[in-house]
């Protein structure tokens, strides 16, 4: 069995294989993850050095400025419209991956809560796990 964390698209059009162990592990409520979920967060894992990410097939991209005022970019699949990765303009040797996207989930072990600010009452998390109104610094 792989150590690496992998996942694909619903479809299996694009894939990605990472060797490396992420340094954050998130629950985000802001604005764009609850669109993006259709819930009231995003679960993600985040990986300092692109150069472990071992990525196949073609993402469609689309950008969305953050609150800090840099640049977001999610990468989907253009057939099944699975969320596949974020990068960001500012911290460019980031990748970041949804945690229900990957091949074995329950490996995601989220360390914080971020943009608390933006949840909602019905949206409960671990209520043991810090809580940052907005992101952390990294």
């Amino acid at each position: 069995m792989s150590h690496n964390y992998a996942r694909r698209c619903a479809c299996g059009a694009i894939r990605y294989d990472i060797s490396a162990e992420p340094v954050f592990t998130n629950h985000c409520q802001c604005r764009d993850c609850q669109r993006a979920s259709g819930s009231g967060h995003g679960t993600f894992l985040t990986f300092a050095n692109r150069e472990a990410v071992r990525l196949e097939g073609q993402a469609t991209r689309w950008d969305v400025v953050a609150d800090s005022g840099a640049v977001k970019t999610h990468a989907f699949c253009p057939a099944c419209g699975s969320p596949v990765y974020l990068t960001f303009s500012g911290m460019p040797d980031l990748f970041t991956v949804s945690a229900g996207s990957l091949d074995d989930p329950s490996r995601c072990a989220p360390q914080v809560v971020t943009y608390a600010v933006r949840s909602h009452d019905w949206d409960h998390l671990d209520p043991a796990l810090p809580r940052f109104e907005k992101m952390p610094p990294m």
